[in-house]
């Protein structure tokens, strides 16, 4: 009798052979490590995006302070002067229906100015700068706890309310809030994810489509600051101080001096009839 042939070796289980330490990888787990690297593509873009946007205002805030500070209560005080001027010449021709409606109208401009400008500060605002660590904390901030980034209802109400503390502290450069913030939502209950790669591969999918969603707006909201007045005043600002011009301190001479001609010319109107 012929002997009987060896048998074959083990046939490849699922692409491996018998005995082979590392087990197949899954189609599913193939997928989630690959969303979960554009996942984390994408929200290191997004935390960037966050940063300069939120940098954006926080220039254009301390800008527009400044710019109250110096010029706006400039023109407050303009307004009020003139406010009481028109009010010396109405109260000068009492039945003039004419100037009595320019005298309504001056002081409803002077009220509106000075809400704007607000109450002059005694110290002078300062210009925002923010060092590289407080961005480093900040593009963390963004990345971990952004609202956009969860489906969680509960989860996305908080983030809110601490997304909106840390853009109040990277405003006023305090390093010390961020680091706080960014600790005590890592320790928290919510940071802890739910196992098995299904139910992961969904939630990293919607956090994607989140986070694509967030940078547009990002994008369009950078947009309508560049283009805001506000943005184009500061550049002008900023382009004339490279030549060694203040365009606000020569703002502020013009207004000073247009404040001075009204004055005058109140002084020299006579008292209203009594």
């Amino acid at each position: 009798m012929a002997p009987k042939a060896a048998d074959p070796p083990p046939a490849t289980i699922r692409g491996h052979q018998a005995g082979d330490p590392h087990p197949p990888v899954k189609p599913e787990d193939q997928e989630l490590a690959r969303k979960l690297a554009e996942q984390a593509g994408l929200e290191a873009d997004l935390a960037e995006r966050e940063l300069r946007a939120q940098n954006l205002r926080a220039e254009l805030g301390a800008f527009e302070r400044q710019y109250l500070h110096f010029v706006g209560s400039r023109y407050a005080e303009l307004d009020e002067w003139q406010a009481r001027l028109a009010e010396h010449l109405a109260g000068a021709r009492p039945g003039n229906d004419r100037a009595r409606q320019a005298a309504e109208q001056a002081r409803a401009r002077a009220e509106e100015t000075k809400a704007v400008a607000g109450e002059k500060s005694i110290e002078e605002p300062r210009a925002f700068v923010a060092t590289p660590e407080m961005k480093r904390l900040y593009r963390e901030v963004a990345k971990r706890i952004h609202p956009d980034l969860t489906s969680d209802r509960s989860d996305r109400t908080k983030r809110q309310h601490l997304m909106a503390e840390a853009n109040r502290a990277y405003e006023h450069g305090d390093q010390g809030r961020l680091v706080k913030i960014l600790t005590e939502y890592e320790h928290s209950p919510e940071a802890v994810e739910g196992e098995g790669p299904g139910a992961e591969l969904i939630r990293v999918i919607r956090r994607l489509s989140q986070a694509r969603s967030r940078l547009a707006e990002i994008e369009a909201e950078m947009q309508e600051l560049l283009r805001s007045d506000l943005h184009q005043l500061k550049l002008r600002v900023d382009e004339a101080e490279k030549n060694g011009h203040d365009i606000l301190q020569q703002m502020v001479a013009k207004v000073d001096q247009q404040i001075a001609t009204v004055k005058r010319a109140v002084e020299c109107e006579p008292e209203r009839p009594r």
